[in-house]
């Protein structure tokens, strides 16, 4: 596919799974990962106020900052890591390629 980048999904039971992911069209990790089918619940849609699309993210590129409605709840997570992100709030672009996640446990 032309303009688009490989990220790589860790599930809960140790697969990884190489995504192709398009970055023409806006699209956030979490939509590239429900669209590939990974169980994402992705309650809220991409607002960043329920935080069932956490990802711990294993190695990157270039990231985005984090805003502060991601940091906040990052903050209130159990499982949270250093490396926590919200896929909802990572917007698919060049700077992404060979991102590799893993996808983190709600509770």
């Amino acid at each position: 596919m032309e303009d688009a980048i490989k990220i790589t999904v860790e599930t809960p039971d140790g697969e990884r799974v190489v995504l192709e992911a398009p970055t023409d069209m806006g699209l956030s990790v979490m939509e590239v990962m429900k669209a590939n089918e990974l169980n994402v619940p992705a309650i809220c849609g991409g607002m960043a106020i329920c935080a069932t699309c956490h990802v711990e993210v294993l190695a990157s590129g270039d990231l985005p900052e984090m805003n502060d409605d991601e940091a906040f709840m990052i903050e209130s997570l159990p499982h949270a890591t250093e490396m926590s992100r919200l896929s909802c709030q990572l917007r698919i672009t060049p700077e992404l390629d060979g991102l590799v996640v893993r996808l983190m446990p709600e509770a």
